[in-house]
């Protein structure tokens, strides 16, 4: 593997001013917030659906709507950056978020808590690429291992701790306060963005070759294919007029937007960072990690839910280790960046989130906190070691200039691979729990000693309670052969992420060294 070309001291060479610091700080803080209300809702939707007289189907729709809204604009920042000012479009992304979150609180239907999250997640979606941009342009390369390590710590952490804090506010106040604790932190990060992030200057005259056309093209491309993604499961898929409908729109769409943006001088997004060898490789990185990322965060509230009937705060409480043991890590982990080969940390870092994952495929219907505690904390050294060097990896070796941008399609690789792996999970889950009932159910065969002796354990237990003492015992036969099913689905689920992590750790070797 060869050196990357350049200096290691790509952008500025000395520290950035403490005003600097502080507008970076303020950024950060911007960033949590975004990511955080990706999962903050995740263990309230009851609550919330309670609350708005909603359906099933619409409280869905809380979570969907936001992810659609911001994976299209996180693409966009890096043009926006270059027409209004980092400083412009950050002020501008938080205020609209915060005044959303307000109106979200206030919110007195289903229908507008769904617009006002696709607000919230538009506005917000610019402040994540926008953060990891400014960490490259204002900081010199010798302190970017301990840069990296705070925004990986963001990135990690506000996934994973999003269903706990959720869990405490709702149970402590009421689900409104999800979005209302949002307003004042959103304030001050507004102030401190515009009083101290002034680190470049607009360029307006990009406004005039704006593709408008390539603007409508890429929010219609991301958001039916983030529609397709969130709710292909549920639909059963192509069984779906909707989702066929959606697939043919994304397809077309999409081929219209590559296109025209490959052969466009002014591109709406510029995806010539993909002819960067480190960069392509990087962003499919990212993509990987998001599948395991967003993707551990849901399968394990739906086991502890489904199997175990924890509540929103016990699940909270269990995954709190993967959130501890990143935040504990992520300054070894930044500093260690420094001077050691990123390459080597990241063939660690998938190795280790592999058997973190497959450590929990041997689950039974009384696992708990303890049997996910070890995995966990695998997982979570695992993950940390593969975000940070993965976006040094990817935008390191890009020209000043071009950081923006590339940043803004590697958070989009990221959540992609998070969208992609939630419905990918979905469906599997669905399959191989019908497998698995499939090949148990045969065993409940009242021929058999043992299930006649259970049944009528069973019986004597329900005998005088229920009218028929005996379909209800075989009931709760069949519930309990319905809950191993499930228990098997999950392990098989934990054995195939585990193997994704572990078949995609050779990529490594593809990548160029970055210098320390």
């Amino acid at each position: 593997m060869s050196e990357a070309a350049g200096s290691p001291s790509t952008g500025v060479s000395d520290m950035p001013s403490w005003r600097q610091r502080v507008g970076f700080i303020a950024a950060v803080f911007g960033m949590f917030m975004a990511i955080l209300d990706i999962q903050i809702v995740a263990s309230s939707l009851n609550e919330i659906q309670s609350g708005l007289s909603a359906s099933a189907d619409q409280i869905s729709w809380v979570q969907t709507s936001y992810l659609i809204a911001e994976i299209v604009m996180i693409p966009l920042s890096g043009m926006l950056m270059r027409i209004l000012s980092t400083r412009v479009v950050f002020t501008l992304s938080c205020a609209g978020f915060t005044l959303a979150s307000l109106g979200c609180a206030m919110a007195t239907s289903i229908e507008q808590l769904i617009v006002l999250r696709a607000i919230q997640g538009f506005m917000g979606g610019a402040m994540i690429p926008i953060t990891q941009a400014v960490s490259f342009s204002i900081f010199p390369r010798r302190v970017m291992g301990s840069v990296q390590a705070v925004i990986g710590m963001v990135v990690t952490m506000a996934p994973s701790i999003g269903p706990t804090v959720g869990g405490y506010i709702t149970e402590a106040q009421s689900w409104h306060w999800l979005f209302l604790a949002n307003i004042i932190p959103g304030i001050l990060v507004c102030w401190a963005s515009w009083k101290f992030l002034d680190i470049d200057k607009p360029n307006h005259a990009l406004a005039r070759k704006l593709d408008l056309i390539g603007l409508a093209l890429i929010a219609v491309f991301l958001g039916s294919l983030e529609f397709v993604l969130e709710e292909g499961p549920g639909d059963d898929w192509f069984a779906s007029d909707r989702i066929a409908i959606f697939s043919v729109v994304c397809l077309l769409a999409g081929v219209w937007f590559f296109t025209r943006t490959l052969r466009s001088d002014h591109p709406i997004v510029d995806l010539r960072a993909f002819a960067n060898r480190n960069f392509a490789i990087g962003a499919g990185m990212g993509f990987i990690i998001g599948i395991a990322l967003y993707g551990l965060v849901y399968i394990m509230p739906l086991f502890f839910g489904y199997v175990r009937g924890y509540s929103s705060l016990q699940i909270g409480q269990v995954m709190f280790v993967t959130g501890v043991t990143m935040f504990l890590c992520a300054p070894i982990v930044g500093q260690a960046t420094n001077h050691l080969d990123l390459r080597v940390m990241l063939f660690f870092g998938l190795l280790l989130v592999g058997v973190g994952t497959m450590m929990n495929s041997n689950l039974t219907v009384e696992s708990g906190f303890w049997q996910f505690c070890l995995p966990q904390i695998v997982r979570g050294m695992g993950l940390i070691m593969c975000i940070i060097p993965a976006s040094r990896i990817a935008l390191g070796t890009l020209p000043p200039s071009e950081v923006g941008n590339a940043s803004g399609l590697f958070n989009v690789m990221r959540n992609l691979g998070g969208a992609m792996g939630l419905a990918l999970l979905d469906t599997v889950r669905d399959i191989r729990e019908d497998f698995h009932w499939n090949q148990l159910i045969p065993a409940i065969d009242t021929g058999r000693e043992v299930v006649v002796t259970e049944i009528a354990k069973y019986e004597a237990m329900l005998s005088g309670s229920v009218p028929d003492a005996y379909h209800a015992a075989v009931g709760l036969l069949v519930q309990r052969v319905s809950q191993q099913a499930q228990v098997l689905a999950f392990n098989d689920i934990f054995t195939w992420m585990g193997l994704i992590y572990i078949t995609t750790v050779p990529l490594v070797f593809l990548l160029k060294r970055i210098k320390a």
